[in-house]
C-alpha cells in the first residue's frame, strides 16, 4: 500500500483516504516488478496472484493481436455478443479484449435505445449495418438479445414481440453463420450476492457512476423474472449453429481471462499458443446446454440457480 498522508486534500468529502479507493491501473504492477529501491521510488505491496492475472493477461492480448493479424490476412469476420446481468463484467472484459487491438479493425457497438423512427422498423434492422466487415472483429454489448430479457422484464416489449423474436433470431443467426461470420454469444452470469455489491461500489465510486440506470436499481427486484427469461432464452435460442456460452463472473478477473481463452481456443491463427495455454476453466466457461441442463434441475429452487 502507497504511503499514508495526512494532507487534507487526500480525503474525499465522507473524510475517507483517497488513495484507500485508488485501484493500480493494468499492467502497472507487472511492469514495475522488477523495479529496483530508490529515492524516489515508493514501495506499493499487492497480492501475488493480481500480478499473475496481469501476467496472463498479457499474454492472451499478445494471442488476441495475431487473432486479429490472421483475420485481416484471410478477410475473415468476427460477431461477439455479450449479454448478462447488470453489473456481470461485460463491460470490462470488452474493455480488455480491444486494449491493443487495431482499431481500424475492431468496432464496439454498444446501441441506446431506439429512437422514433427505429421503433417501427424491423426489429434487427439497426442492428445489421453494425455487423463486421472483412477483418473486423465487432463486439455487441448487449445486442438484439434486449427483446429476449430486458424489455420484456421491464415491460418494452409486447409478449407478442417476445415471442415473435424468439422464433425468428435463430433464422437469422443461422444465415449469418451460414454467410461466413463466426459468431461468439457470451451470458455473463453474476450470483444476487455479488450483484447487489457492485451496484453498491458504484454508488460510491464517481468513475463508475455513469453506469448506473434507472434499469440497474430493479435488477434486484426482478431477479427471478430475469432468470426465467433467461431460461427461455437459452432453450429457444441455443442452436448448434449459433450456441450460447455461460461465463461465471462472481470473480471478474477469472471471467476476463477465461473469455479471452475461449474465443483463441477455438480460433485457427498463424503462431498459435500451446492449446494447454489457451484452455478455458471448466468452472467458469459453461455451455448453454449444461447451463439448460443445470436450470431444468433447480428451476423450482431459485436459490440454487446461478445468475
Amino acid at each position: 500500500m502507497a504511503k499514508k498522508t495526512d494532507s487534507k486534500d487526500s480525503k474525499n468529502k465522507k473524510g475517507k483516504n483517497i488513495l484507500e479507493e485508488i485501484k493500480l491501473q493494468e499492467l502497472t504492477a507487472l511492469r514495475n516488478v522488477n523495479s529496483k529501491e530508490a529515492k524516489e521510488k515508493t514501495a506499493v505491496w499487492i497480492k501475488n496472484w493480481h500480478l499473475s492475472y496481469e501476467f496472463e493477461l498479457r499474454e492472451l492480448q499478445i494471442e488476441l493481436m495475431k487473432l486479429q493479424e490472421s483475420l485481416k490476412k484471410r478477410g475473415t469476420r468476427i460477431l461477439l455478443m455479450f449479454e448478462g446481468r447488470d453489473a456481470a463484467g461485460k463491460g470490462g472484459t470488452i474493455k480488455r479484449f480491444i486494449a491493443h487491438l487495431n482499431p481500424r479493425n475492431t468496432r464496439v457497438v454498444a446501441l441506446m435505445k431506439p429512437n422514433e423512427t427505429e421503433g417501427t422498423q424491423w426489429y434487427f434492422q439497426r442492428y445489421i449495418s453494425h455487423l463486421p466487415s472483412a477483418g473486423e472483429m465487432v463486439f455487441f454489448d448487449r445486442s438484439w438479445y434486449n427483446r429476449a430479457m430486458v424489455e420484456p422484464v421491464m415491460g418494452f416489449c409486447t409478449d407478442e414481440q417476445n415471442k415473435r423474436f424468439l422464433k425468428d433470431v435463430p433464422m437469422l443467426e443461422e444465415l449469418l453463420v451460414k454467410d461466413g461470420i463466426i459468431m461468439f454469444k457470451f451470458y455473463f452470469s453474476v450470483s444476487k450476492e455479488v450483484q447487489k455489491e457492485r451496484f453498491e461500489s458504484r454508488k460510491l465510486d464517481y468513475l463508475k457512476q455513469f453506469k448506473l440506470s434507472p434499469v440497474d436499481n430493479l435488477a434486484q427486484e426482478y431477479w427471478d423474472q430475469y432468470s426465467l427469461r433467461k431460461f427461455q432464452m437459452l432453450q429457444e435460442t441455443n442452436r448448434t449453429t449459433a450456441p450460447w456460452t455461460i461465463i461465471r463472473s462472481d470473480n471478474k478477473k477469472l471471467a476476463r481471462l477465461n473469455c479471452m481463452k475461449h474465443v483463441l481456443y477455438n480460433m485457427d491463427y498463424e503462431n498459435k499458443a500451446p492449446a494447454d495455454r489457451l484452455t478455458p476453466d471448466p468452472n467458469i466457461v459453461v455451455s448453454g446446454i449444461d447451463e439448460l441442463r443445470h436450470m431444468e434441475e433447480h428451476l423450482m429452487e431459485p436459490n440454487k440457480l446461478y445468475g
